[in-house]
């Protein structure tokens, strides 16, 4: 009876915290498919491990891990293929839909600021990390988690608010 109750909690918790990790997954990669497959390996990663399922700061480390393995193996791969094409052939870059030119912009907004700015950035505002979670994910100190959030917003509100 225990184990079914240890299974209904952690697929209660998964239900919870995916919607944030799949946004904290996708950016590192384009494809929502990837970053749902990033975010399930992470998850069974945790789940293995006998990880406690309240350790978010360390189920965030395992995602941003998965994905950076994610790319480096994609990287090789598509160097790879990169050499197979002839350079007559045109590459088609993926198109995002959004609901409406707001989520554009901020889309936009987003992919302008420093990878790392924008990391801790999704962390704490769409995933609602602690600064102490998203130092423990990053391997960063509080204050420099707290830095590159105030600076993310500092430069964005230059985008949008121009002097």
């Amino acid at each position: 009876m225990e184990n079914v109750a240890i299974h209904e909690d952690w697929r209660s918790r998964f239900s919870e915290l995916a919607p944030g990790l799949l946004l904290f997954a996708r950016q590192w990669v384009r494809s929502r498919a990837d970053a749902e497959d990033i975010v399930q390996d992470a998850f069974v990663r945790f789940w293995r491990r006998n990880h406690a399922i309240d350790n978010r700061a360390l189920l965030y480390a395992t995602v941003r891990s998965i994905a950076l393995d994610f790319i480096r193996r994609n990287s090789r791969r598509a160097r790879r293929e990169a050499e197979a094409v002839s350079e007559s052939e045109q590459v088609v870059e993926p198109q995002f839909e959004f609901a409406d030119e707001a989520e554009f912009v901020l889309a936009a907004a987003l992919d302008r600021l420093p990878h790392d700015q924008r990391e801790v950035l999704v962390m704490k505002i769409w995933n609602e990390l602690t600064f102490a979670e998203i130092a423990t994910a990053l391997n960063i100190s509080q204050n420099t988690a707290a830095s590159r959030y105030r600076y993310a917003l500092v430069t964005l509100k230059k985008m949008f608010l121009p002097q």
